[in-house]
């Protein structure tokens, strides 16, 4: 996902989407432990929405934090 369409989440809909990321992380990661897993750049783009997701989170409580 891009940042751009991250950010028009709410930080609910960022939380729940994050434990989905999660989850598919934990499965791929098994199949790629079995080498079952097709396509390894899958791995990669989840690890970085999943940071995506986090920074956004950060950023709105920092922004909280302030005001």
């Amino acid at each position: 996902m891009k940042p751009t369409e991250l950010r028009e989440l709410s930080d609910e809909e960022l939380k729940d989407k994050d434990q989905e990321l999660k989850d598919q992380l934990f499965k791929l990661k098994f199949q790629h432990a079995l080498g079952q897993l097709e396509n390894a750049m899958k791995l990669k783009n989840i690890k970085r929405d999943r940071a995506r997701i986090k920074t956004i989170l950060i950023e709105r409580e920092r922004g909280k934090e302030e005001e």
